[in-house]
């Protein structure tokens, strides 16, 4: 066992673009070329943030590391909310070691940029070597001054108040929260190492494996109970995702994020009164919580089953309703955050769907404003699945091939879920069916149906590496 001190990493992952700029970072090379290296060259054992945020609550492990770690990086650079938040509680916590650090891309905001940071430099979103080396030597003298030096308070609360107490946790707390942290940690490794069996059929063996032995699931821990609804949504066990969350103690029943998986396994396992009950779930949430985009888009997706149920059984007026429905909740969801393309388009694509001059004006309205929020997120460069699949699916919509067939290959190899493609499929065959009613060629829509098939058919069997 180790007993290094540990230095906590706060910041973004992956590659990400900067909003006001619209350049792509790479932030995990800015982590393995210089964060990393300069926490270990100063004698610190490298612990990063937990990328995955569930319903924008912290995990409890995010929390244990802001409030026991020695030592705190915090990379400010996109002005992440998830980030700032998490320095305010180190900040509220502990009077030191906390370094921040951020691109040259833009100033920080005026209530952080009185904070002592460290800029590095960016030439056109990339970590030049002579930057990496720069961010390295400067990260490392900064620890290091904290480590032999004298305690210096970085924090504002505490430099500001006299008096200002912070965060001691008794010891008994501080036992708890790090046996919390290891239990927490150890049940995301088995998790990991069940989502990696060969085929969706052994994953879910080995996820309700993992399910039985945790015992009386009302004791169990709230982040460990919402890592398994989400792996067995990983996986398309809809019937197991439903029987854990109607297990799931009073308390997380009533969690909006919980609530909405619910509705959407549900749905997706379409029992008689199953999608009468996701609805229900949906409308209440909709009428407790207010318009929210991952609410109306679930609940667009009930409606959009039923209208396909509807219409395969040659049930006209029926398929009419819910199709309208499906078009009222999808348009909804996006009005009320515009920067979530998801419900936008498929408001579009159903609209295409209903064909008439109202509806296709409605769509060619919706079209530019879906573009413009998917592009914002970084559009065919993202390596995010659905805002790879949105760029697709607008691509087909539009009949642009060439950006199809250049979006296509990133969509595949972003897909890390066996839904995520078949949930594409639907939609491009809704539209490939209403093309081919109209008499117009879809062959370029059928490769592209042909390549999501055989994606989806290699991660169900379990070839679920990227593909080139």
């Amino acid at each position: 066992m180790s007993y290094v001190a540990n230095c906590f990493i706060d910041m973004p992952f992956g590659r990400k673009i900067d909003l006001a700029s619209g350049t792509e970072i790479d932030f995990d090379h800015i982590y393995r070329t210089a964060i990393k290296p300069a926490i270990e060259e100063a004698g610190l054992e490298p612990v990063r943030g937990d990328e995955e945020q569930i319903g924008g609550i912290i995990h409890g492990a995010m929390f244990a590391r802001l409030l026991l770690a020695e030592y705190v990086v915090a990379d400010l650079t996109l002005a992440n909310p998830n980030v700032f938040y998490e320095l305010g509680i180190r900040h509220a916590a502990k009077p030191f070691t906390t370094v921040p650090i951020f691109a040259n891309v833009h100033p920080l905001p005026f209530d952080v940029a009185m904070i002592r940071a460290i800029v590095y430099q960016l030439e056109d979103g990339k970590l030049t070597e002579e930057g990496a080396q720069n961010l390295r030597s400067g990260l490392k003298k900064r620890l290091e001054q904290a480590i032999h030096g004298a305690a210096v308070k970085d924090s504002p609360l505490f430099q500001l108040i006299s008096g200002f107490p912070g965060i001691e946790l008794p010891h008994e707390v501080t036992d708890v929260f790090q046996e919390r942290v290891k239990h927490e940690e150890e049940f995301r490794a088995e998790l990991t190492r069940a989502k990696a069996k060969p085929s969706d059929e052994e994953r879910r063996s080995a996820l309700l494996d993992l399910k039985g032995r945790l015992g009386e699931l009302k004791t169990v821990q709230r982040n460990v109970l919402v890592s398994l609804m989400l792996a067995f949504r990983s996986v398309e066990a809809w019937d197991e995702m439903v029987e854990l969350c109607e297990a799931f103690p009073d308390h997380m029943k009533g969690l909006v994020m919980v609530r909405q998986q619910w509705a959407l396994a549900l749905n997706r396992r379409n029992q008689p009164g199953d999608g009468d009950r996701a609805a229900e779930i949906l409308e209440r949430l909709v009428r407790e919580q207010g318009t929210d985009p991952e609410t109306l888009g679930i609940l667009g997706r009930v409606h959009k089953d039923r209208y396909r149920d509807a219409k395969e059984k040659g049930k006209s007026l029926q398929a009419s309703a819910a199709l309208d429905d499906a078009i009222a909740a999808y348009t909804k969801g996006f009005e009320s955050d515009p920067r979530d393309y998801y419900p936008g388009v498929n408001a579009i694509n159903l609209l295409i769907q209903k064909g008439d001059p109202v509806a296709l004006e409605e769509a060619r309205r919706l079209v530019p404003l879906v573009s413009f929020a998917v592009a914002r997120r970084g559009g065919a460069t993202s390596s995010d699945y659905w805002d790879l699949a949105t760029v697709l699916e607008l691509a087909c919509i539009g009949e642009d091939w060439k950006m199809a067939a250049r979006v296509l290959p990133r969509a595949l190899a972003a897909a890390r879920e066996s839904w995520m493609p078949r949930t594409t499929l639907g939609n491009l065959g809704m539209l490939r069916q209403t093309r081919a009613q109209q008499g117009e060629s879809v062959g370029e829509l059928d490769e592209i149906i042909r390549h999501l098939e055989e994606r989806t058919e290699q991660m169900k069997g379990g070839e679920s590496a990227a593909l080139g």
